[in-house]
């Protein structure tokens, strides 16, 4: 049985980037779909002089076209990014999103899709031993600009059974 799609945000695949960790998706998921408005989103941070992932030569992203624009919940407060992951989650009932933005998250929440956030993935990555300790992924994620509580880190940490 095929594992389901999975679907990311820009803030994931950035700050990943930024560590040397986005190897952590594709060993995790294989294949992970984006929106076109993602997309759009890591363009704008390259011409910005941001290191963004170059998504156009990474084998296992895929960009995909939301088909109904009606599945976009019309959040005035959500990012193009968000909202098109959210109307694909939408589109592809039972599949898994990755995002950090908070208001996203509840939106997700609300229409009743599966999400993690980038440390969510960083603590799956150590469960399936692909790194040994999240610690240093974690505080590389939080120096590079993501934010991420003390207390936040306290309970990851602890999750992880660090």
């Amino acid at each position: 049985m095929p594992d389901r799609l999975t679907l990311c945000n820009t803030s994931p695949l950035l700050y990943l980037n930024l560590i040397g960790q986005l190897d952590i998706l594709p060993a995790l998921y294989q294949t992970v779909a984006i929106p076109t408005a993602v997309k759009d989103e890591l363009l704008v941070g390259q011409q910005q002089g941001i290191s963004v992932p170059d998504v156009d030569n990474l084998s296992w992203i895929k960009v995909t076209a939301l088909k109904d624009r009606t599945l976009i919940p019309l959040i005035t407060d959500l990012g193009p990014g968000e909202a098109e992951l959210i109307g694909l989650g939408r589109q592809h009932p039972g599949s898994r999103l990755i995002l950090d933005d908070t208001l996203g998250r509840r939106i997700a929440s609300l229409n009743k899709l599966t999400f993690t956030g980038t440390v969510g993935v960083v603590i799956k990555a150590k469960q399936a031993g692909l790194v040994p300790t999240v610690r240093p992924i974690v505080m590389a994620l939080r120096q590079s600009g993501l934010w991420l509580g003390d207390d936040l880190i306290r309970a990851v940490l602890r999750q992880a059974g660090e």
